[in-house]
């Protein structure tokens, strides 16, 4: 039997939302943190999300075994720093540092979205996760035959074991790609799928797949 987790969501957009109503439906418990838990748009959220709840960061975090980073990239440090201290506890980033015109990455080469959450949340165990395909195609991966890869990577192992069975959780196929570090490689990965669906209008039908033989 699977092991369910208390996560809490910071963000509750398209990624945050989609993302809490999947694992929802696994039996996980679902905080969203929010900047107006008590909001309309948030109410309309929790309405179609059985058992979910809403706090603010720094509640939402207390107490959960995992923090699914989903805010858009400006909002990430100030999302972090609010939740409050998250040494021990397996977070999720699952943000692209996008340039607002979507043009490119702001971050990039030397350095990840992921390693500054890294640095942001001391002592956490940080897996990039979540950020290489749409939020649409999220528990919707299936393209044929092939089911689209969810690629992840970190430094700590056990908190790689639980992204897996999480990235398992929406319908992706999970596939490591090793070290934090190499977020600065799915990070230009996540921008090559933002392109192909919006600069050059091919629409969000579409995700990546490592081959081996």
């Amino acid at each position: 039997m699977s092991t369910h987790f208390k996560i809490a969501i910071l963000g509750a957009g398209s990624v945050g939302s989609t993302l809490g109503e999947l694992w929802a439906r696994k039996g996980h418990t679902v905080v969203f943190g929010v900047p107006d838990p008590a909001g309309q748009k948030m109410k309309e959220t929790l309405g179609r999300i059985k058992g979910a709840t809403a706090a603010n960061n720094a509640q939402a975090a207390t107490g959960a075994d995992v923090v699914a980073v989903c805010v858009p990239w400006p909002a990430a440090e100030q999302a972090i720093r609010s939740a409050g201290n998250l040494k021990g506890k397996v977070v999720i980033d699952c943000t692209n540092p996008l340039a607002n015109d979507l043009s490119g990455l702001l971050v990039g080469v030397t350095t990840s979205a992921a390693e500054m959450v890294a640095g942001w949340a001391p002592g956490a165990k940080v897996v990039k996760a979540f950020n290489t395909i749409g939020a649409a195609d999220y528990g919707n991966a299936r393209f044929g035959p092939e089911v689209a890869d969810g690629f992840y990577c970190g430094d700590d192992a056990a908190a790689k074991a639980t992204v897996k069975s999480l990235i398992e959780d929406t319908a992706l196929h999970p596939v490591d790609v090793g070290p934090l570090k190499n977020a600065r490689l799915l990070e230009p990965m996540a921008m090559l799928w933002i392109d192909l669906a919006v600069n050059q209008h091919q629409g969000i039908n579409h995700g990546f797949k490592l081959l081996r033989r």
